[in-house]
């Protein structure tokens, strides 16, 4: 048996670091359906092509078409003390901002309005900028980090608990534009699933193999792109200072954490929805808001509620600052315990949004004067402004952090 010889040069291995733990590692060719995760954490570090630019455009371009019907239409109908009542999205917003609480109206803004749109607008940029010549990079960058904030089906489960709180009241039905909204929600969803950020990159500033010692290779903490810096210090994809770790990550991290735990106090201690209901005011907590679903017979949505505006924020808190604390402290044990803890906190904290979402659907609904009222009282601010910051203060903590005592230990006992 003859054995040929190769003319063509083997490929260049491909090495990639691990965002969560900066581990080295060699990364496989992935087939479309394929995801690769870290040896050591089990980061999902790059998945499959999932899906062309050209059908993000048609998922955008319809999700644009949808939004002008699903926000401004009614969502929900109810008779009311023999009127009908119509409510919208841009309603309940434009009702919490007339009302005196312009700040956390811009918050539910944001979530269900400006995150979504921007999404949508931005991959109309890659492609249109792309043939235009124009920078890229921004954009790229940002959609990395606008996925959190994208909030359509959590104000889709508020729809739901708004309804079961004003079904005692009035009469409900569904509004034309509900069917609209819940596929605005499926779009976008789908959006965010098969939206690939590193195979944008690699299709627009396509980047060769990095050659040299692979031990010295380092990530780009913007763009995920592991190679050598340029002169200049910067990453060669999208020219961002390329550093060890994240600058000030702890003490943002820590300035965040204790704004919330502040800003929580006053969010469960003052009301943060009123009730005007024949002339008598009923104020609501977080908690006795819970307690009052839970009382009149809605016991999956009273844990629903309480899941999301209690369980939540306070898990959070309590799971950042043992984070925070075995860092300083270089704890080396239950590693994988806690980016655990990490991830599952970054999964769960943009779900705490849900009360503020059911306070804006209520006071479109019921404003009907002193005869029946609703709204939102002043703990409705501390609670949105505290859920941010938790969610910034996951985002702003390096989890690599966690591991540095791992590998200072290590180095000792080479040693």
């Amino acid at each position: 048996m003859k054995i040929r010889a190769i003319s063509s040069p083997l490929p260049q291995t491909r090495y990639q670091r691990c965002s969560e733990c900066d581990y080295l590692f060699a990364m496989p060719a992935l087939h479309r359906t394929q995801t690769a995760h870290c040896p050591r954490c089990n980061a999902k570090v790059e998945k499959g092509k999932v899906c062309s630019l050209p059908r993000l455009i048609i998922i955008a371009l319809s999700i644009l078409l949808l939004m002008p019907f699903a926000y401004s239409e009614p969502l929900i109908r109810i008779r009311l003390l023999g009127s009908s009542i119509n409510a919208s999205l841009l309603e309940g917003i434009w009702q919490m901002s007339s009302q005196g609480d312009p700040l956390t109206a811009s918050m539910v803004a944001f979530c269900t309005i400006g995150a979504p749109l921007t999404l949508a607008c931005s991959i109309l940029y890659l492609y249109f900028g792309h043939r235009l010549g124009m920078n890229l990079k921004p954009v790229l960058l940002m959609l990395d980090r606008l996925k959190d904030w994208v909030m359509l089906d959590i104000y889709l489960v508020g729809m739901g608990v708004a309804c079961i709180k004003i079904q005692e009241y009035a009469d409900i039905n569904t509004g034309p534009a509900l069917v609209a909204y819940l596929l605005l929600t499926v779009l976008v969803t789908l959006t965010l699933i098969n939206l690939n950020i590193e195979q944008l990159w690699d299709e627009f500033y396509p980047q060769p193999r990095p050659k040299g010692v692979p031990s010295s290779l380092r990530l780009c903490l913007a763009c995920k792109f592991t190679g050598h810096p340029d002169s200049r210090g910067r990453c060669p994809r999208c020219h961002v200072p390329m550093r060890e770790r994240y600058k000030h990550s702890l003490q943002k991290t820590w300035a965040a954490l204790i704004s919330a735990i502040v800003l929580l106090i006053p969010a469960n201690l003052l009301p943060i929805s009123i009730i005007y209901a024949n002339g008598q005011r009923l104020d609501d907590t977080i908690f006795s808001g819970v307690v009052s679903l839970a009382t009149s017979g809605n016991v999956p949505i009273a844990a629903i509620v309480f899941i999301a505006s209690v369980l939540v924020p306070f898990t959070k808190v309590i799971v950042m600052l043992t984070l925070l604390l075995s860092i300083h402290f270089k704890a080396h044990q239950g590693l994988k315990t806690r980016i655990r803890l990490l991830r599952l906190v970054h999964w769960i904290g943009r779900w705490s949004m849900l009360d503020l979402f059911v306070i804006s659907l209520m006071m479109s609904l019921v404003n009907r004067d002193q005869l029946l009222s609703f709204t939102m009282g002043p703990a409705g601010f501390y609670f949105g402004a505290a859920v941010i910051l938790t969610i910034l203060a996951v985002e702003w903590l390096d989890s690599r952090l966690i591991w540095d005592a791992h590998a200072t230990r290590e180095a000792e006992y080479t040693d």
